[in-house]
């Protein structure tokens, strides 16, 4: 066999392996789209159920974002019904979280998954809607009329200059002269030799009642 035989053979057998069809090849095989178990996958999943709240949480409000500018700023998305920050009933300041209420339960949904994690003012906004089984009966007692912080300097000054009663005065006298022997220990105990002004404690005679006679 010449050369040129040898050549010939070596192009007849690539081309023969050329045209053979590869493992897998010819078999009937069905569309991916088409696939019978990719179907049923696509059948077993669960349809995700429509919200229906419109209550939504904020969390981690910065300071300076207060009522006024919480509802400028969420009007943009949609009607705002009620919002409510927690504050403190003592001092007035924000708790850095509240609950806002909107008209339509899309747009709560779409606030809850765009502004969730959104950064503003250097703290992160986390927001979560608001199951209606789980919005407290009281949660929006008293948002109309407003926070009024309670004034304590006043409570406090109406009950320093209340009148007293007898027991009520003796009580305050007795404080008064304990504390003084316990601070006259402590100055002798520290080796001063002071001699303090001598404190003496005194009761309110009870109030006479004057009855007037008419002639």
């Amino acid at each position: 066999m010449g050369l040129r035989e040898k050549k010939r053979n070596q192009r007849r057998v690539l081309a023969r392996r050329s045209a053979a069809p590869r493992s897998g090849e010819g078999k009937d095989f069905l569309p991916l789209e088409e696939m019978p178990g990719k179907k049923r996958a696509r059948e077993q999943q669960p349809e995700e159920p429509e919200n229906t709240s419109t209550i939504l949480y904020i969390g981690h409000i910065p300071h300076g974002f207060y009522e006024e500018q919480m509802r400028g700023f969420f009007q943009q998305f949609g009607t705002v019904k009620r919002l409510r920050i927690a504050r403190n009933r003592k001092t007035g300041k924000s708790k850095h979280y509240g609950f806002i209420e909107f008209e339509n339960p899309e747009v709560a949904k779409i606030v809850a998954d765009e502004m969730n994690n959104y950064l503003l003012f250097e703290h992160t906004l986390q927001i979560a809607l608001v199951p209606p089984e789980k919005v407290h009966p009281k949660l929006w007692k008293g948002v109309r009329r407003g926070f009024v912080p309670i004034d304590r300097v006043a409570i406090e000054r109406r009950r320093l200059n209340k009148d007293k009663t007898i027991e009520e005065h003796k009580k305050m006298v007795d404080r008064i002269v304990k504390r003084d022997e316990q601070r006259r220990k402590r100055i002798k105990a520290a080796g001063i030799d002071y001699e303090c002004p001598a404190l003496i404690g005194s009761v309110q005679p009870a109030a006479k009642k004057i009855k007037f006679i008419e002639d």
